[in-house]
């Protein structure tokens, strides 16, 4: 499957918990004033990528603990970006999105493509980054409003659960 992507990094500690491979997709529709990344706000820039690719750098590092998925908006490529969660999870790792969506929109999109990638995620990191939040003493996150969600315990219960350790 293809990506556009902005950049990859190899083994990030940043990303999520533990070493990871952190994939940062292109465009995003949320423009948030003072994103930390806006060169990933255009949808026609970046470059393509290949998911087989990017599970073969999986692969080459046995010390990767899961990967991020990051952009950009990594939702708006649900669809290609399912098949690279799908080939992370049969390799045993972890995954991390951010979105700048929150969890309770993004269940009533009723789009089977977010859902399934949903389905996949370990850890959501939800809500757009609100400059006047900005707090650097977050895990993981920049803004007071954003949080760090157990995506199987909030699919099962269908409400926001805080994932243990990030309240």
């Amino acid at each position: 499957m293809i990506l556009r992507l902005s950049g990859v990094i190899k083994e990030s500690i940043v990303d999520g918990p533990g070493l990871r491979l952190a994939v940062f997709t292109q465009g995003c529709p949320h423009n948030c004033p003072g994103c930390h990344n806006p060169k990933t706000h255009d949808f026609s820039s970046g470059f393509i990528a290949d998911t087989e690719k990017l599970l073969a750098a999986i692969d080459k590092n046995p010390l990767l603990s899961g990967i991020t998925l990051s952009g950009g908006e990594p939702l708006c490529q649900a669809a290609q970006l399912l098949p690279f969660a799908s080939g992370a999870k049969d390799r045993g790792k972890d995954i991390v999105c951010y979105t700048g969506y929150t969890f309770e929109h993004l269940i009533t999109q009723s789009d089977p493509d977010i859902m399934n990638l949903l389905s996949k995620l370990d850890i959501l990191i939800d809500g757009p980054y609100i400059e006047s939040q900005r707090n650097l003493e977050l895990r993981f996150r920049g803004s007071d409003n954003q949080r760090v969600l157990n995506m199987p315990a909030s699919l099962a219960a269908g409400t926001a659960i805080w994932a243990e350790g990030y309240l």
